[in-house]
């Protein structure tokens, strides 16, 4: 995230009057650029464009942040973070590996949906690829490995499918769950799908949900705390 998160600074005066849905002035940038980005794409997309989105000056904008770059990996990093952090208190506090890999997924789709949901779309942009956002990439593999060690931890003996493999089918079902609107209980649904791919059915998905609501309501920061 950018350092120049949280320094409390206040931009120039608005074009236009702004949300008065208690948002920053910088998340209302961060969101108006997720929009644009996955609208016209992140090359196609000006400072001007965003901050005419959100309806400041383009010099207001260069306040809150230096350029679209900064812009892009604040969203992206915000989208793994909040759960990269608190893996290993989930991993500590479940009493087992199903518990702990059904609290991460509830707790990673939390993140996602309290976000702008176009950031995941960002993932395979091109300039993603690029040196300068080496950093978002790392994080997400990190949380990759997460995912594959607690599956590798989960399946049965003689379990057909390579814990890598589990760990990003885990991570793609996370990501997907914006796509999947009118879905009750979303995250404990992904949470279910992810389980049941790694061999976790019945009675043991059963209490798998139970440790992760008790590992999920131990936890000092409440899940879904970023954007995804």
């Amino acid at each position: 995230m950018s350092a120049r998160a949280g320094t409390g600074r206040v931009g120039r005066p608005r074009s236009r009057g702004g949300a008065d849905d208690g948002r920053t002035p910088r998340q209302e940038i961060l969101d108006a650029a997720a929009a644009l980005f996955s609208e016209s794409g992140f090359a196609a997309t000006s400072t001007r464009a965003i901050a005419d989105r959100v309806g400041i000056r383009q010099a207001s904008l260069y306040h809150h942040f230096a350029g679209k770059d900064e812009i892009l990996l604040e969203l992206l990093e915000a989208s793994v973070r909040p759960t990269l952090d608190v893996t290993g208190a989930l991993r500590s506090q479940a009493p087992d590996a199903a518990s702990a890999l059904h609290a991460l997924v509830v707790v990673d789709v939390g993140t996602l949906l309290a976000g702008p949901l176009g950031t995941t779309a960002l993932y395979v942009a091109p300039e993603v690829q690029q040196p300068r956002f080496e950093q978002f990439r790392e994080h997400r593999r990190q949380l990759g490995e997460v995912y594959a060690e607690l599956a590798r931890d989960v399946v049965p003996a003689g379990f057909p499918v390579d814990a890598h493999v589990l760990g990003q089918v885990c991570l793609h079902l996370v990501e997907m769950a914006a796509t999947l609107p009118g879905v009750d209980q979303r995250p404990q649904q992904i949470a279910a799908a992810c389980l049941g791919a790694c061999g976790v059915t019945g009675d043991r998905l059963a209490a798998a949900a139970r440790g992760s609501e008790d590992v999920r309501a131990g936890l000092s920061a409440p899940a879904g705390a970023g954007h995804r």
